[in-house]
């Protein structure tokens, strides 16, 4: 496996720490070294939130990702901030709901996922649901033509 090192980043109050637990649960269960360092700030709700999830085979020097090799971005304060930091080859995974940019890197693979829009879709304002839902796409969503996925090689 290659090693994972993975930025989630969004306002606090959509799960941004939770999906960054269960992505590195994910990786402790499948018996893999794992860290994950949460950063937010001292607002319950609304202010910035984002953590750092490294997965790996061998041991992890630092728990602070960098230089992600999967960013996923759930608002456009957040993708501004931390877009230009993706390694080339990185794969970025937008909530397209929130993220209204169009990207211009060319050497990364992008992934939407109408994460918000699912969330009201159902009805529902639990942080937990939009997370779920936004795993669950990301999940099936392979990088491929423009037209087959919403994953696309930019």
């Amino acid at each position: 496996m290659k090693d994972m090192n993975a930025l989630l980043a969004g306002f606090g109050g959509q799960g941004i720490l939770f999906m960054g637990k269960v992505i590195a649960y994910a990786g402790l269960t499948d018996g893999k070294e794992v860290s994950w360092l949460p950063s937010y700030g001292p607002e319950m709700r609304g202010g910035t939130a984002n953590c750092s999830v490294c997965i790996s085979s061998d041991p992890i020097c630092s728990p602070l990702v960098v230089t992600p090799n999967v960013f996923v971005a759930m608002n456009g304060p957040s993708y501004d901030k931390f877009i230009d930091s993706v390694v080339p080859g990185g794969i970025v995974i937008l909530d397209s709901t929130l993220v209204e940019r169009e990207v211009k890197r060319d050497d990364i693979t992008v992934c939407l996922v109408p994460a918000t829009k699912l969330l009201r879709w159902r009805r529902s304002t639990d942080s937990r649901a939009l997370q779920t839902s936004f795993l669950s796409a990301s999940s099936w969503s392979r990088p491929a033509s423009a037209t087959s996925t919403p994953c696309r090689k930019q």
